[in-house]
């Protein structure tokens, strides 16, 4: 009995040891330079490509990727093997509106997240188009939609539900915001105490200064722990005016926090 009425206090020191440990060293650093062009440790390599040749019929041309890669089971319409009818099951017994149940069960008036991302990087032809469909459409799930134009100032996050925009954070420049972020919580709430990202971002930002922002200082920032952690899996640094982007797996060799 002694031992389960001290388990509390444990959790409660693991989770306390974890918050403090990535705002100190080694699972946390002071920002980092020169990391580009990339090498290294945190450099994984280049991400594969694929060919998909448009002119075979769509049963042939996507023959080589889904061969090499599981296919996504909600893309499908239905849930893996066991999943499925335990999924069915808790919707019914709860009658919870599950968003992609809905649309297997026939309901269709939400969009997928990819469909419409998808729809918006081939039709939209402005920024203001853009943003204004993913404000706007109904989706399957919460979102972040990072959004970025080919003019000074065109740059926001929009933080979705399934029904409606809950807001449009963008670039101000009169403000001196020349720079939006998004480390997946929503912008007017702390972030989770031990996923704290945004504030060794933003520092890391601030010091570079709008004026010496590139490809190099990005990935710098995108380098430095905790923003790089053991989830890491990419980065992808994209450039809208000139129509060019990079993308590298990463590592996070330890030390390194989990998250």
């Amino acid at each position: 009995m002694v031992g389960r009425s001290r388990l509390p206090l444990v959790l409660l020191a693991a989770a306390v040891a974890c918050a403090v440990a990535q705002h100190a060293p080694p699972w946390t650093e002071d920002c980092r330079k020169s990391t580009y062009p990339p090498s290294g440790p945190t450099y994984r390599g280049p991400v594969p490509w694929y060919t998909i040749n448009l002119d075979l019929p769509p049963y042939k041309r996507w023959h080589q990727l889904m061969a090499d890669k599981a296919p996504a089971p909600g893309m499908l319409g239905n849930f893996p093997g066991p999943f499925e009818e335990e999924m069915k099951g808790i919707a019914a017994v709860t009658d919870i509106p599950l968003g992609v149940l809905e649309w297997i069960m026939g309901k269709k008036d939400a969009m997928w997240i990819g469909f419409i991302t998808r729809s918006v990087l081939e039709n939209s032809t402005s920024y203001e188009e853009a943003k204004n469909i993913l404000t706007k459409t109904k989706v399957l799930a919460p979102a972040y939609f990072i959004l970025g134009g080919n003019q000074s100032g065109e740059g926001c996050v929009i933080t979705r539900d399934r029904k409606q925009s809950l807001d449009v954070y963008e670039l101000d420049p009169k403000q001196g915001r020349w720079y939006v972020l998004e480390t997946n919580y929503d912008r007017w709430k702390n972030p989770f105490f031990l996923d704290d990202r945004r504030t060794a971002a933003k520092t890391c930002l601030n010091r570079i200064t709008q004026e010496n922002i590139s490809f190099a200082t990005l990935y710098d920032v995108l380098s430095t722990k905790p923003v790089l952690n053991k989830l890491t899996v990419f980065t992808t640094l994209i450039d809208a005016t000139k129509g060019h982007y990079e993308t590298y797996l990463r590592d996070c060799p330890d030390p390194c926090i989990g998250w």
